[in-house]
């Protein structure tokens, strides 16, 4: 290919990829736009092969200079830091308007947490929980989110803790153990439809629940938060029990506004040699740990698509 039409068009292509990514950043999601973009840069990549194949050997002299290893060096930084996101980058891609399918945020501040999921344009989840007097910013207390079906089987994790510990969030870590072991079971036996159906409670796809195809027929799942500050000890507790807080949600009634109600605390109850855990009235044995939240807000909001 003539080297100067393959320069021509990946510098008009790498134009259309610089706009689109802009739009994809200041603007809400598009499927058009971020489809553009993500396809376009497959066309740059290929035109950079070709443009590399035809200037090859003056390109090797730039292998050995000074100059391309450093350009080595500071790409590899940069990737490196745009992968970890510290505060400084995450402050900068919170400024974005794109909140794309099954994008998800979690922030944690003095004032409370923020947990936003909006698994299509149509759909944004956001959950307000403001802490307690308990809450310490410098020592946050373990938080798992997750969404159940019906049937109390877990469908997704919203939030998976800093550092998931069974022993810490007991009740989480059961019911995604339970999850992981029916998707395993049904991919040996071949279920798919088990797996992903419209089947009340006999789905582990999200989207079956949260944006159902047939909203007439769809059933209610529930949101859960559990939380435990390690090490808090009470009375002759050395460290008191998580607590789990939930709200159930019905796309046939749907509310914008809900407040997650505390259902209890998580306890092993064995039955016939298999793992169990049931939730316990709260009772005397916990102080500290019923003000790490003082209130929990979801906000749903529903557009048609």
């Amino acid at each position: 290919m003539n080297q100067r039409l393959v320069t021509l068009i990946t510098t008009l292509t790498f134009t259309v990829m610089g706009v689109t990514g802009v739009l994809a950043f200041v603007r809400p999601f598009s499927l058009q736009i971020v489809g553009l973009h993500s396809l376009m840069g497959f066309v740059f990549i290929a035109l950079v092969g070709f443009h590399v194949a035809n200037s090859f050997q003056p390109l090797r002299r730039h292998f050995r200079s000074k100059a391309f290893w450093i350009s080595v060096a500071i790409t590899t930084t940069l990737t490196i830091v745009a992968l970890l996101q510290p505060a400084p980058v995450k402050a900068i891609l919170g400024l974005s308007g794109n909140l794309g399918p099954a994008l998800e945020r979690f922030e944690m501040s003095e004032e409370g947490m923020l947990y936003q999921y909006s698994p299509a344009a149509e759909y944004r989840m956001s959950l307000k929980v403001r802490t307690g007097k308990a809450y310490d910013l410098d020592n946050p207390p373990e938080v798992a989110i997750w969404l159940e079906n019906q049937g109390a089987y877990h469908i997704k994790t919203l939030r998976v803790p800093e550092v998931p510990d069974a022993n810490q969030l007991p009740y989480w870590s059961f019911k995604v153990k339970g999850w992981e072991k029916a998707k395993r079971e049904a991919d040996e036996k071949g279920e798919v439809d088990a797996v992903s159906s419209p089947t009340p409670n006999g789905s582990f796809d999200p989207a079956d629940y949260i944006l159902p195809v047939d909203s007439e027929h769809s059933t209610p799942y529930t949101l859960l938060i559990e939380i435990n500050q390690p090490g808090d000890a009470h009375g002759t507790s050395p460290d008191q029990w998580s607590l789990v807080y939930s709200v159930e949600i019905d796309n046939l009634f749907p509310r914008t506004f809900q407040l997650l109600e505390l259902e209890g605390y998580p306890k092993r109850d064995d039955r016939e040699g298999k793992e169990g855990w049931s939730l316990y009235y709260v009772d005397e044995g916990f102080s500290s740990a019923l003000k790490l939240i003082d209130c929990a807000l979801l906000t749903i909001e529903r557009s048609a698509p």
